[in-house]
């Protein structure tokens, strides 16, 4: 889901993890749920005006931002949100951050859901709904490059708000990201390379491209533009075309490479035979038509 949006896998588990403190589903009652953290400022500001003192006198409101403590366990989390639905439903479910991501529930209308009952009910429908949710966030707020730019600081900025030093987002997530990009790293070099991938392994893919006749600029990023590449090398060799840079196609390239003792040879009988393919199409067609 991560490199279908343009993001390396690596960066989206970071901030994932961060977010989360490493779960994505809790145990409520026998149910499996998202991790919810309810807020009480924001209930207190969209709570109808009739029910807003029943509100505050249960607790559950106050315009003072951390006034309303959330329990330390998530059971506790969703009786203070069914409390709080209790006295207005879509009040309180627009007052909970939901799943991996810590989404609002009050950003349903801006990120294009019909209500925020379906952004509930993506949140709770399993970690992959969650992770939608949270990748409909990043875009919508244009939050993708900032992550592609690896600017930790700037992006807890905008995901966490002015205080994200005090909880030192923007370094915890820097050093869960080099683990899991370390881990990926060593993945890559095992089963290939794709897009939203990163790295020196991509750079040297796209010197090896280049050098095989399909030129890019080696920045180390797997983007569109290289998998187009590797689509158009897989083609003309014969290979699966997939815009994967596998064991197959590495070792192709590989060998295409100038210097190798058959990529002229290779390369050029490839090359031959699929330019003389609708010339022999052609001879085939004359010769079984009609005789005169």
């Amino acid at each position: 889901m991560a490199r279908a949006h343009g993001i390396e896998p690596a960066a989206l588990l970071a901030i994932a993890e961060v977010e989360s403190g490493g779960r994505a589903i809790a145990n409520v009652g026998g149910r499996k749920e998202p991790l919810i953290r309810f807020e009480g400022h924001y209930f207190d500001r969209l709570v109808a005006d009739g029910k807003r003192n029943e509100a505050r006198s249960k607790g559950l409101a106050s315009p003072t931002m951390g006034a309303v403590k959330n329990p330390a366990s998530q059971s506790a989390r969703w009786r203070l949100l069914e409390e709080a639905m209790a006295i207005d439903r879509k009040a309180a479910l627009q007052s909970v951050s939901w799943g991996i991501g810590q989404v609002m529930g009050s950003h349903w209308k801006s990120l294009g859901y019909g209500s925020v009952e379906s952004l509930v009910d993506e949140a709770r429908s399993g970690v992959a709904g969650q992770v939608r949710l949270m990748l409909r966030f990043l875009e919508k707020n244009g939050l993708i490059g900032v992550i592609e730019a690896r600017d930790w600081a700037a992006f807890a900025r905008a995901y966490n708000g002015p205080r994200y030093k005090v909880h030192r987002y923007d370094s915890r997530i820097a050093a869960v990201y080099a683990r899991h990009a370390r881990d990926s790293g060593q993945k890559d070099k095992a089963n290939g390379l794709r897009r939203g991938d990163r790295g020196e392994d991509v750079a040297d893919l796209q010197r090896m491209l280049t050098a095989a006749g399909h030129p890019l600029a080696p920045d180390g990023r797997f983007g569109p533009a290289t998998a187009r590449r590797v689509e158009d090398f897989q083609a003309e060799t014969g290979l699966v075309v997939d815009g994967v840079a596998g064991p197959r196609t590495l070792a192709a390239l590989r060998a295409a490479l100038p210097g190798s003792t058959m990529s002229g040879k290779a390369v050029w009988l490839t090359r031959l035979v699929r330019n003389m393919l609708p010339l022999v199409a052609r001879i085939v067609r004359k010769r079984s038509g009609p005789r005169v």
